[in-house]
């Protein structure tokens, strides 16, 4: 195999930080919900944290990108 072949493996390999973080939202988002249709006078307290948290994961996602459009571009 040449170099490009494995400049392409190793951003594809990077890019599962996206997956990552999909999975991330989406279990933080689905948690926050059920806890707030349980007790909906306690979601407003919590909700600077929903987006603390949302923030972060989603942080991850896009480091996991530009390192994949770094080692492409590399």
């Amino acid at each position: 195999m040449d170099a490009s072949a494995y400049k392409f493996l190793g951003a594809g390999l990077a890019m599962l930080g996206m997956i990552g973080a999909g999975i991330g939202l989406g279990l933080l988002f689905g948690n926050f919900f059920q806890g707030a249709l349980r007790n909906p006078s306690a979601a407003k307290s919590q909700q600077t944290n929903l987006f603390i948290g949302m923030a972060l994961t989603e942080a991850l996602g896009i480091l996991a990108f530009v390192i994949a459009i770094m080692i492409l571009n590399g």
